[in-house]
């Protein structure tokens, strides 16, 4: 059970936990004490969303092999017509159809 439990991996966990606590309780308190959203601060916070679906996908289709990118594009087009379920149904056959086709 020592093996597993590392003190310095405990204080990182912790670290990061209070940072996004922080973060997230100092932004709700910033704008809350606002009278208005200025302009520029709405479209930063409009831009986030986009941001964050960026950070996530782009290492994956990256650094993942042919099915995965494949996936990935067939779900992107699937997007533009369909609602979420249904894109993530054609993501997934993507993928399992390209893993069974490379033999993965």
């Amino acid at each position: 059970m020592a093996a597993y439990f590392h003190t310095d991996m405990v204080l990182i966990i912790l670290a990061g936990a209070v940072a996004t606590f922080l973060t997230r309780i100092g932004g709700y308190v910033l704008i809350t004490r606002m009278k208005s959203i200025p302009p520029r601060l709405e479209a930063a916070l409009n831009a986030v969303p986009a941001a964050v679906l960026t950070t996530l996908v782009a290492p994956a289709f990256f650094t993942g092999g042919p099915d995965v990118q494949v996936a990935m594009a067939a779900a992107l087009i699937a997007s533009l017509r369909l609602s979420i379920l249904p894109m993530l149904f054609v993501g997934w056959c993507a993928v399992m159809l390209m893993r069974y086709a490379l033999g993965g």
